[in-house]
């Protein structure tokens, strides 16, 4: 009795079980506050809300662990995000059994099957998801059902977060369903292990704001989500002062490159693709010396575009190889 009593007064005084928001807000308190260069390890919840044992933890979609309040960071300066870990830690993950209707011509959807599969299979209420398995030790993912006829669909993990923010200027709270220039849900998936992310800064501590794990995730996210699950996060901060940017950046060991960041049918890719190679030559030139027109050569002839998300975001990248110094 007594070890009970003590249990009820310690949880009382604020041993409390962890909270996890949807909204990349800046009232929210702060998970933990960390000086730049710090070594930070953190795990993050599947899109549905649990956790490496399969707890629920938070209702979906895509809690977030944070915010961490980056020491010195200010509005006006970037936070670089650097990811030297994004690992599975659980053996199974979900996705939906078909495609996005936005992905698709008007006169397919007509024809195309129901996207049911089995409830209550994945997740209780829900019939839309199938289970994938996934072999750490091996690096694979591989889908338990159903089964094709024609293949095997089993392919190399590539494990990535898909939702990295701070909060958003103002008093907006955007939820963790979309993507802007803050951040939040990009859904890129070259947000993995070693990549640095870029990110403007509106409010003190920048209070940064991560989740939505995926074992694997093809280009534009055609089916609305990769195959979801939890993850273990290794990543450290620093801070480029002054540095303002209009939004996310992203460099990996062989490219630069811009995100056009904008929610999900909310404009065309042509609006996302004219957002990320503006930015890319403000990059080129602010940060690797480029002259404007040298910017633009540089783009015309080496840039590379990737679709984020089907209905959304557009990347330009340009490989380190194309920026030889004289």
């Amino acid at each position: 009795m007594r070890f009970l009593l003590l249990f009820v007064c310690l949880f009382a005084a604020g041993l409390q079980a962890e909270v996890y928001y949807r909204t990349f807000f800046h009232k929210h308190p702060v998970k933990q506050r960390i000086r730049a260069g710090e070594v930070v390890s953190t795990r993050t919840l599947d899109s549905s809300g649990k956790d490496q044992e399969s707890k629920e933890m938070s209702d979906g979609p895509n809690p977030l662990t944070g915010p961490f309040f980056v020491e010195g960071a200010e509005p006006g300066d970037s936070i670089a995000i650097h990811f030297r870990k994004v690992r599975l830690n659980r053996n199974w993950g979900y996705s939906s059994y078909r495609l996005g209707l936005f992905a698709m011509t008007p006169e397919y959807i007509e024809k195309t099957y129901p996207p049911m599969y089995k409830r209550d299979l994945v997740r209780k209420g829900f019939a839309h998801y199938v289970p994938w398995d996934l072999d750490r030790e091996k690096g694979v993912v591989k889908l338990r059902e159903p089964g094709s006829k024609a293949i095997v669909m089993e392919f190399p993990a590539k494990p990535m977060l898909g939702c990295v923010g701070v909060a958003a200027a103002g008093d907006w709270a955007p939820t963790s369903s979309p993507s802007g220039p803050y951040g939040g849900n990009l859904d890129y998936n070259r947000i993995g292990e070693g990549a640095t992310v870029l990110l403007p800064v509106y409010h003190s501590g920048a209070l940064l704001f991560m989740g939505d794990g995926h074992a694997l995730q093809g280009d534009g996210e055609p089916t609305g989500n990769g195959v979801e699950t939890s993850m273990d996060v290794e990543f450290s901060v620093t801070v480029r002062k002054g540095v303002r940017l209009t939004g996310p950046r992203v460099e990996t060991a062989d490219a630069i490159i811009s995100i056009g960041s904008q929610p999900e049918f909310q404009s065309s890719l042509d609006r996302a693709l004219e957002m990320a190679t503006t930015d890319m030559v403000q990059y080129l030139m602010t940060e690797h010396g480029l002259e404007e027109w040298a910017a633009h050569l540089l783009i015309a002839f080496q840039g590379k575009y990737e679709v984020v998300t089907a209905r959304g975001s557009m990347a330009l990248l340009i490989p380190r190889a194309a920026l030889k110094k004289r």
